[in-house]
């Protein structure tokens, strides 16, 4: 089986983040990220890439076209990039402490649905977006460890 052999694509003007409160178990932080950035397609489906194919022909389901970048931030810096992310009308996900107790999308949907913008509990945020605007909304996050 031949390789296709493409041009190195130009770095993306885009990114995409994922901000998780510093203080979550580790367990957590994996899940929350696994929820947060399932939602960022449906507001950009350009960001998913090509089928996966390995040497045999088996396929692979796409994943986004770039890197995901994961930061922790403090409760209030994680708030004040929501909030920026809100006034600048991106589109972004939100991950709250209540989701922990629920199990499934519609009680998920009822639990962020009961509480006001500035009161949810935020445990992490996601968000895709121009790189300049992103770097603005997620000032003070820092790489995740």
């Amino acid at each position: 089986m031949e390789i296709e052999q493409h041009e190195t694509p130009a770095p993306p003007k885009t990114k995409i983040v994922v901000v998780l409160r510093d203080d979550l178990e580790s367990w957590q932080a994996v899940n929350v990220t696994a929820f947060l950035v399932s939602g960022l397609p449906t507001a950009d489906p350009d960001i998913i890439g090509q089928e996966y194919l390995d040497a045999d022909g088996v396929a692979y389901l796409p994943m986004f076209r770039q890197p995901v970048l994961v930061l922790s931030a403090t409760d209030e810096v994680l708030t004040a990039a929501h909030g920026r992310a809100v006034a600048r009308g991106m589109p972004l996900s939100v991950f709250t402490s209540d989701l922990f107790a629920t199990g499934n999308d519609h009680d998920n949907r009822a639990a962020v649905r009961a509480v006001e913008t500035a009161k949810l509990d935020l445990v992490g945020i996601a968000l895709h977006g121009g790189k300049n605007q992103v770097d603005k909304v997620i000032k003070g996050a820092v790489m995740y460890r």
